[in-house]
């Protein structure tokens, strides 16, 4: 008899990794989920077995779907894989019942060994053979955002990891927005979500083989006091300790984001010298102010924020469009028009 399989995941990409990555001789039917409310009503008309769960997605996130399974004592077997390193995230879903956290990018050997661990498979996995790199694979500018979404997700994962660790506080992963905007676009976007927020702000250039962009670092003016105290700071000395705290935040943030996403693309990214954009500013003020830095753009914006504090900042990872091809190559794809 089959195993009835549920993998749930908000990247279509993702979907179909995990479901390659599966063993080839192993007697089972895949079912798909987009985000935690597709695979609870799955759930409410299917008999389901196991679950491969992400954490990070829309309308319903997957700790809400460990709760609900918890809830109303489902029988299946949660496998988390997620990009979500940090410990918190980690014991949180042992909390709530998970059976074991894989990590992102997820390595089919060890989702064979955990299958096996927990009695799925009846043999040990043996060598795998590997399946064939999707190099130079045909994808359109609207797919390529979905592999550099989690090509995001995979680098934030490790940035929240450090940023937990430095600070001893959980961070809220986001979703990270992935789009090709014009510049004002972009500044009408970030001031429609923060309309009313004052901000300080960090910039920080960046190249590698053909890939250049800029980093910006948008600090919530609301979040010195609490990001000051977990950092172990007094804000005695307001303008030097805040600009502390901001270079210091950008610093984890922005080298940790792109040595993630650097490993995944093979390339070593030189950084230019931080410069700070503005302090204690409108938001809309601050961007047109450096409007003429960036023309149209792919844009990758994350918003951080620690749970129980009030802390939140964004970062915005922008590409010049040229980039765009080069992205794509070295993550495997030849993007058409």
């Amino acid at each position: 008899m089959s195993t009835q399989l549920l993998i749930c995941d908000d990247s279509a990409l993702v979907r179909k990794q995990v479901a390659k990555a599966l063993p080839t001789d192993w007697p089972v039917q895949v079912h798909f989920a987009e985000n935690g409310r597709q695979a609870l009503q799955l759930l409410s008309q299917q008999p389901i077995d196991l679950i491969l769960l992400d954490l990070n997605m829309p309308e319903i996130d997957g700790y809400q779907v460990l709760e609900k399974l918890q809830e109303v004592g489902h029988p299946a077997s949660v496998f988390v894989i997620s990009a979500d390193i940090q410990t918190g995230a980690i014991q949180k879903t042992q909390r709530l019942g998970a059976k074991d956290f894989i990590q992102k990018p997820l390595s089919a050997d060890r989702l064979h060994q955990v299958l096996y661990e927990h009695k799925f498979l009846e043999s040990a996995p043996v060598e795998l053979i590997q399946p064939k790199a999707l190099s130079q694979r045909l994808i359109s500018q609207t797919e390529i955002k979905d592999a550099l979404a989690e090509m995001s997700n995979l680098a934030m994962g490790q940035a929240a990891a450090l940023l937990s660790k430095l600070l001893g506080a959980f961070i809220t992963m986001p979703i990270p927005k992935v789009n090709v905007l014009e510049v004002s676009e972009l500044t009408m976007a970030i001031q429609a979500a923060h309309y009313d927020n004052r901000v300080s702000a960090i910039c920080q250039g960046f190249m590698g083989k053909g890939i250049a962009g800029e980093a910006l670092l948008l600090f919530h003016d609301a979040s010195y006091t609490d990001m000051a105290k977990l950092m172990g700071q007094q804000l005695q000395h307001a303008n030097n300790t805040r600009l502390e705290v901001l270079q210091d935040t950008a610093n984890v943030l922005i080298g940790a984001m792109l040595s993630g996403i650097g490993d995944q693309l093979q390339v070593q990214f030189s950084q230019s010298h931080p410069v700070v954009l503005g302090q204690h500013a409108n938001i809309g003020e601050l961007l047109d102010s450096n409007a003429s830095r960036w023309q149209r753009t792919l844009a990758i914006e994350i918003n951080y924020q620690v749970q129980d504090h009030n802390i939140e900042c964004d970062l915005l990872l922008l590409f010049g469009e040229g980039s765009l091809r080069n992205l794509a190559s070295n993550l495997g794809y030849e993007v058409t028009q």
